[in-house]
């Protein structure tokens, strides 16, 4: 493939031998800097005769420096291309001092095998000895034709994938405050196409209870000590009709300085995608809900199976027992077999129970040495990529923490325990700007590490907080209470605590320890 190449002229005018010696470089002489350049130079008469050409002109049109010289200019044009070629000839030579600079794209040098070349020609006029020329410059635009037929295509699959997939394409400067939206992006947020739009006219189509979690988003973006990425979802009121929508906007800003100047992203209608994410969520959690009290029906019956046994025989004991007692001669010894048979049954109740309870747990407890911000992460990817997404996770993960000692699966529930009930809890107070903030840090008079799971939902009631560890106790519709009640044992199994922390001013907080490995 040809490489483009440019041409500098340098006009070197006629200077004494003095001045030449003084000053070498100017000793150089119009035939070897001629001669030398890297584009292809013809020096034309105003006969329009071939008078010089340089060795890359040679090279390119195949001609030896005795052929060119006297050619007629035309002949290294095809004969379907001549006539358009002589007029600009014509407009060189008459008036030169005004088309000093012209340019003529997009024409084709003939070879002196016939081969025709894609060139741009420049030219120049010059003169020699009271004679007028033009110095022609060919460069060889095969390279150039192929840039730009690559950028077409480029450009054309852009706008094939933009079609395909909806998206609009947004531009803001921040230095000057401009907006600039696609024909697309007008389309969906319903803009007059040829209306002038600034960045209020955007802001006052976003929804106003997602105004605040898609201003957070960006301010986040717009901090220099962030990566500038920009990603959020929010819903529209569509101007022209009124209508709402979902909108998913990603995109990068740029800064100078330490100074956000440019956000640039796309934009995608996601409104089919969101009411089947939701339709998926309601379902999946009707079937968890009657999974959850499946699994607790089951275990009701299968506790209530275990125990009914024992107790019929605790209870025949025991009337034993009163009849000795109400008689009138009490007989020790069957007393004391009826109070040993109440002893026995009810010891076998207990080990009927701890054996079920043990068959439900399913696995045993194996403490290990862990990162415990790797775990929080690890829970709340879990958490938003299952159907509880939505929200803004805010990590305040302590660095340098020693890892802690426990089972990595239990912890992991307990967390996205938290975490549900956190969105679930925000979902339905309706809160505008969902966030959760999980903090992770050392209780150095405890030499344990500590947790916490704050959400901005509206909190607890009083009566709440004094139940909400309770089994079986739940505000949710579908729920069985037992979240919390085994959150908290699964953490104290792992030699911590689990509690909930009225003093919080914003929405509900759950505190759980671990103690360090050694």
């Amino acid at each position: 493939m040809s490489v483009c190449r440019r041409l500098v002229i340098i006009d070197i005018p006629y200077l004494p031998i003095g001045s030449i010696i003084n000053r070498p470089l100017e000793s150089l002489c119009f035939h070897a800097l001629f001669d030398i350049a890297a584009d292809a130079l013809l020096l034309v008469n105003d006969a329009g005769h071939v008078m010089l050409a340089n060795s890359t002109a040679l090279q390119l049109l195949g001609y030896t420096e005795k052929e060119i010289t006297g050619l007629a200019v035309e002949t290294l044009i095809p004969a379907c291309y001549r006539t358009n070629h002589e007029p600009h000839l014509d407009i060189y030579f008459n008036q030169p001092e005004k088309s000093a600079q012209g340019n003529v794209r997009d024409l084709v040098a003939l070879g002196r095998d016939g081969r025709e070349m894609p060139v741009d020609i420049r030219f120049s006029p010059l003169h020699l000895q009271e004679q007028r020329c033009i110095l022609i410059t060919m460069i060889d635009a095969a390279q150039r034709r192929w840039t730009e037929k690559a950028l077409r295509t480029s450009e054309e699959r852009l706008q094939l994938a933009k079609r395909v997939a909806g998206l609009g394409v947004f531009d803001r400067d921040m230095t000057n405050g401009t907006l600039h939206l696609d024909e697309r992006s007008r389309v969906l947020l319903g803009l007059d196409p040829e209306a002038a739009v600034n960045y209020e006219n955007f802001l006052a189509v976003i929804h106003p209870e997602d105004r605040a979690n898609r201003q957070a988003v960006l301010d986040r973006a717009l901090n220099p000590a962030s990566n500038g990425e920009y990603q959020t979802e929010f819903r529209i009121i569509r101007r022209n009709d009124g209508i709402e929508r979902w909108l998913m906007t990603t995109g990068r800003v740029f800064f100078e300085s330490g100074d956000a100047v440019r956000l640039v992203g796309i934009m995608q209608d996601i409104t089919e995608s969101k009411v089947m994410e939701r339709i998926w969520q309601e379902h999946r959690g009707n079937m968890e809900s009657l999974f959850k009290q499946q699994i607790a029906a089951q275990t009701a019956s299968a506790i209530a199976h275990e125990l009914n046994q024992p107790l019929a025989a605790i209870s025949v004991y025991s009337e034993v027992a009163l009849r000795a007692l109400g008689s009138d001669t009490v007989n020790p010894e069957t007393l004391n077999r009826a109070l040993n048979g109440c002893v026995e049954q009810a010891q076998r109740a207990g080990k009927s129970l701890h054996k079920l309870l043990g068959f439900l747990q399913k696995e045993e407890f194996t403490p290990e040495s862990l990162k415990l911000n790797d775990i929080v992460r690890e829970a709340l990817d879990m958490t938003q990529n299952n159907g509880f997404g939505g929200f803004y996770p805010t990590l305040e993960l302590e660095q340098d923490l020693p890892p802690v000692l426990g089972n990595r699966i239990q912890i992991q529930k307990v967390l996205i325990n938290l975490l549900r009930n956190g969105v679930e809890a925000m979902r339905k107070a309706g809160v505008p700007a969902s966030s959760i903030t999980v903090k992770v840090q050392t209780v150095r008079e405890r030499n344990m590490a500590q947790v916490t799971v704050q959400d901005s939902g509206s909190g607890l009631d009083v009566e709440t907080t004094k139940r909400v560890f309770e089994p079986f106790f739940t505000t949710k519709p579908s729920g069985i209470g037992m979240g919390l009640a085994i959150s908290r044992s699964l953490i104290e199994a792992n030699g911590g605590q689990l509690w909930f922390d009225p003093k919080s001013e914003a929405g509900a907080t759950f505190h759980f320890t671990l103690p360090f490995a050694p």
